[in-house]
């Protein structure tokens, strides 16, 4: 975990916008050879009850919001999703595409400088703030990590489940997720009760259990460990040339790949 502290805190919509901002401008100057399109911010309260309903029903021993800080009082989740390019290579390669594998660990990077980043912003306005590692901190025998990312926007009111476990947020699914807890209000993100994925709304589309490659996606769930073996061997191809790259994400270049069912436009 990383920490920062500083003195007096403040809060409101004045703050939520700045971190807005930040995130937005680290995206579009991000540098990486990975291109983005805009990102999604999103807020919640740390008292909101759905974390402790992920603890009970979902992932066993998840850490609330004060666990990852004390004093927190909201949390701040952010979408970052990839170009059309990066998708379409992917969802066309015979395998994984290196451009996929190279995203998977640019974006990684992208995200735990964007933490670090904002933590020292944040501070330099008062507000204390910590983060968990973006990945690679999962526990390898439940196959889950202790901080879930992809919950946080859900609460944070970025998107809802596919049939894939992914988050489909209205600019897709295709991207990755960072989160920060803080320790001052922030005006909270709406949750919608629209369902985002196509199966689940009327039963239309199951195009991401036809595009896993080892069929870990069924209409009864998702098989982890069958999941977790194709990214393990996307990262003993792609490691020596990216870095640490267990990818796959095949399951996100469908018809959520870049909005919600119903939604208009590819923003």
């Amino acid at each position: 975990m990383q920490h920062s502290t500083s003195g007096k805190t403040q809060g409101g919509p004045a703050l939520a916008g700045a971190i807005r901002t930040f995130v937005e401008e680290r995206v579009a100057g991000a540098g990486t050879r990975t291109r983005y399109r805009k990102p999604l911010v999103g807020f919640a309260s740390a008292r909101d009850p759905a974390w402790q309903l992920i603890r009970e029903r979902f992932i066993a021993g998840h850490l609330l919001p004060r666990d990852i800080l004390p004093e927190a009082r909201s949390v701040v989740a952010f979408f970052i999703p990839f170009s059309h390019g990066v998708v379409t290579e992917n969802k066309r390669h015979f395998y994984i595409s290196p451009e996929w594998a190279r995203a998977y660990v640019e974006t990684n990077t992208l995200i735990e400088n964007i933490c670090l980043d904002m933590e020292q912003m944040l501070a330099s306005r008062g507000v204390r703030a910590a983060h968990q590692p973006p990945t690679h901190n999962y526990d390898p025998k439940t196959l889950s990590s202790p901080w879930s990312h992809k919950s946080a926007a859900y609460v944070c009111g970025l998107g809802g489940w596919g049939l894939h476990h992914m988050l489909i947020t209205e600019r897709g699914c295709a991207g990755r997720v960072g989160s920060l807890v803080i320790d001052v209000p922030t005006p909270h993100t709406p949750r919608t009760d629209d369902l985002p994925c196509s199966f689940y709304l009327d039963g239309s589309c199951t195009e991401c259990m036809k595009l896993c490659p080892l069929g870990a996606i069924t209409l009864k769930g998702l098989d982890k460990e069958r999941c977790h073996r194709a990214c393990m061997e996307a990262d003993f191809l792609f490691r020596g040339q990216f870095g640490k790259a267990e990818v796959c994400g095949k399951c996100a270049t469908g018809p959520c790949a870049f909005r919600a069912p119903g939604k208009t436009g590819t923003t």
